[in-house]
């Protein structure tokens, strides 16, 4: 496929939305892509026990990993065909701890800014009340893909 002919970022992830696509850890952790659009992108997850650091109540990482999922997943839906991107550096804030009870969360991720080679992110997760839990800060960098190695 030329580069001429192959989709961008945004067309990528329409795959995602209708099933095509799924990242091999949403399907681990069970979180999904629920909306895309150019700079958004929105994650949805129902946490459960299984995802429970020792102490009972969901474990940081889970937050962190579908956080850093809608930072990243923004940024791509602003990339053009044949670019990836990759994250270098996440900030976490924790604002409040979530549980089986919490019921479904939601994750909003916004690209703030999409150069050549960086670009930075934004997104919140709130429980089903709509309480916001964490929030998250990203920088990521932008990089050519080769479509060769996709095949």
């Amino acid at each position: 496929m030329s580069s001429d002919s192959a989709p961008d970022g945004l067309q990528q992830l329409g795959a995602m939305l209708t099933g095509d696509l799924r990242a091999p850890i949403g399907e681990k952790l069970d979180f999904h892509l629920v909306e895309i659009e150019r700079g958004r992108a929105v994650f949805e997850a129902t946490p459960d026990p299984s995802v429970y650091n020792p102490f009972g109540s969901v474990h940081g990482g889970y937050v962190a990993t579908v956080l850093d999922s809608a930072c990243g997943i923004a940024v791509h839906s602003q990339l053009g065909a044949n670019r990836g991107h990759t994250t270098l550096e996440l900030k976490v804030s924790y604002i409040r701890g979530l549980n089986a009870q919490s019921g479904k969360i939601r994750a909003v991720g916004r690209a703030i800014s999409v150069g050549r080679r960086v670009a930075f992110s934004e997104a919140t997760l709130h429980d089903a009340e709509g309480r916001l839990c964490a929030t998250a800060t990203s920088t990521l960098l932008v990089f050519d893909v080769d479509p060769a190695a996709r095949a």
